[in-house]
C-alpha cells in the first residue's frame, strides 16, 4: 500500500495524543513543522492523502497567519470536524505557548544581568544568520519570473526608504497578482469538489467573529482604551487579517510598532523575542506573545505577573482565534478555491513582495546587532536609518560569522547554531571580553 492511500480513521483520543506530539516537537519553524506534519500523518499515520495534505497546504499559504498551524487545525478539521480542528489548532500552539510564557516572564527579571545579556548578545548573531538564511530559501523559491523580481524591489524600496506601511505593501502585491492571473486558464486538480451551503458558511463566520472579537473588546471595556492589554487587542487583531508571509515577514513592521510607536520594548528585547521563538516550539509568530508578555508586565499597572500573563492571553486571542475562523470558513471551499488561478496568482505576488519584507528585515536586524548608534537620513520622500560605521560591534560581529560558518558552510540546524553561538559569548563574557 502507498503512503497516498489512508489506512483508517482515528479516534478522537488518538488523534489528540498525536496532535500533543507534533505540538511538543514542531521546532525549525513553519518547513521543518509541515514536513513533520506530512511524515507523521502521511507517511505514518495515513490518516490523509498526499493530494488533500498538500492541498490543504495551498489554501493555508494563501491566508493571513502561520500556515503549518493552520494545516494542523485543516487537517484536525477532515478527521472530526469543529472539534478536530480546535484539538489540532491548540495544541500545536500551547506546549510553546507555555514554554514562551515562562521565558517571557523570567526574561522581564533577569534580562539586564551582564551574564545574560552576553549570552542574548550570542542568540541575536545567530538570528541575524537564521534570517538571511531564511531571506535566501524564500528567494529560491519565490522569484522566478523578472515580474517576481520587480515585486520584490519595490517592496524592500517602499517599506526601508519610503517607509510604506507593510499592510499595504501586502494589499498591493496581492492585488496586481490576482489582476495578473485573471484570463490564466483554471488549475486541473483531481481532488473532488463537494457543494457547500452558503447559509452555514455565513453561521460559521458570525460564530468565530463573534469568538474572536466579543473577549476583546470586554479587555477594553474593563481597562480602558489607552491601556496597554487594550492597544495589544487591536495591534493583533490588525496583525491578524495583515500576516502574510509568517514571522519573518511581519517582525519588521511589528518592531516598528513596538519599538517606535508604543515604546514598550527595544530594538535588542525583539531581537531576543525571536531567538526564543526559534528554541521552542510552535509557530514563529509566539514572537507576538514573547512581546504582548513584557509590554504588559512593564506597563500594565497592578501585579506585573499578573499583567504579564494577561498579556500573552490577550495576544495568543488575538493572533490564533482568527486562524480558526479562517480554516472553519473555508475548509469547505478548499479544493474549489485552489483551482482558481487569480488567487494562486495572487499568493505568488505576495511570496515576492516578502521578499523584499524580510530583506528590509535583515538590514533592520544587521543594523541593531552590528551597530550601537544610527542617524536618520531625510531627503524628500526618502527617510532611511543608516548606521554609524565607527559604533561597529566586532564582538557580534565575530558572533555572527562563527554563526553563518554553522548554518551555511557546516550544515548545521538553527537550534545547535544558536546554541553554539550563545555558548561562544557566554566564553567571551568570560573572558572579559563582552
Amino acid at each position: 500500500m502507498t503512503a497516498d492511500a489512508p489506512t483508517g480513521h482515528p479516534t478522537f483520543a488518538e488523534a489528540v495524543r498525536t496532535w500533543a506530539k507534533i505540538g511538543c516537537l514542531s521546532f525549525g519553524g513553519p518547513a521543518g513543522q509541515i514536513a513533520l506534519m506530512h511524515r507523521v500523518l502521511v507517511d505514518e499515520r495515513r490518516w490523509i492523502d498526499d493530494r488533500r495534505f498538500l492541498t490543504g497546504l495551498n489554501f493555508c499559504m494563501l491566508l493571513p497567519g502561520p500556515e503549518a498551524m493552520q494545516l494542523a487545525t485543516y487537517v484536525g478539521w477532515r478527521l472530526h470536524g469543529v472539534a478536530g480542528g480546535l484539538a489540532a489548532g491548540l495544541l500545536f500552539v500551547l506546549p510553546g505557548a507555555l514554554l514562551m510564557l515562562a521565558l517571557a516572564l523570567a526574561y522581564a527579571h533577569f534580562g539586564s544581568v551582564p551574564i545574560a545579556e552576553a549570552l542574548f548578545l550570542g542568540v541575536k548573531a545567530a538570528v541575524l544568520a537564521i534570517v538571511i538564511e531564511a531571506l535566501l530559501r524564500v528567494a529560491r523559491k519565490a522569484l522566478h519570473a523578472p515580474a517576481d523580481w520587480a515585486i520584490a524591489a519595490a517592496a524592500f524600496i517602499g517599506l526601508f526608504f519610503l517607509n510604506v506601511p507593510f499592510p499595504l505593501i501586502v494589499v498591493a502585491a496581492g492585488i496586481i497578482g490576482f489582476l495578473r492571473g485573471r484570463g490564466m486558464p483554471a488549475v486541473a486538480t483531481d481532488v473532488p469538489i463537494a457543494p457547500v451551503q452558503h447559509r452555514d458558511t455565513l453561521r460559521t463566520i458570525a460564530v468565530w467573529l463573534a469568538i474572536w472579537i466579543l473577549p476583546l473588546l470586554a479587555v477594553a471595556a474593563h481597562f480602558g482604551p489607552g491601556h496597554v492589554l487594550t492597544e495589544l487587542a487591536w495591534l493583533y487583531s490588525k496583525l491578524a487579517m495583515v500576516t502574510f508571509g509568517g514571522a519573518y515577514a511581519v517582525l519588521a513592521y511589528l518592531a516598528q510598532e513596538i519599538v517606535e510607536t508604543y515604546r514598550w520594548l527595544t530594538p535588542g528585547e525583539m531581537l531576543d523575542a525571536l531567538g526564543l521563538a526559534e528554541t521552542t516550539p510552535g509557530p514563529l509568530i509566539l514572537v507576538t506573545e514573547f512581546v504582548g508578555t513584557l509590554a504588559a508586565f512593564r506597563h500594565g499597572g497592578g501585579d506585573p505577573i499578573l499583567m504579564g500573563i494577561l498579556g500573552a492571553l490577550v495576544t495568543l486571542w488575538a493572533t490564533f482565534a482568527p486562524c480558526f475562523l479562517w480554516i472553519f470558513a473555508g475548509a469547505p471551499y478548499i479544493e474549489r478555491l485552489n483551482a482558481i488561478p487569480a488567487l494562486r496568482s495572487a499568493l505568488s505576488a505576495i511570496t515576492a513582495a516578502v521578499v523584499g519584507v524580510i530583506l528590509n528585515l535583515t538590514v533592520w536586524f544587521a543594523q541593531h546587532v552590528l551597530f550601537t548608534s544610527h542617524s536618520r537620513a531625510v531627503i524628500g520622500p526618502i527617510d532611511v536609518d543608516l548606521p554609524v560605521w565607527s559604533s561597529l560591534r566586532w564582538d557580534a560581529a565575530g558572533l555572527a560569522l562563527l554563526a553563518a560558518l554553522l548554518l551555511f558552510a557546516l550544515h548545521r540546524g538553527i537550534v545547535t547554531t544558536l546554541a553554539l553561538t550563545a555558548a561562544a559569548a557566554l566564553a567571551l563574557h568570560g573572558a572579559g571580553v563582552i
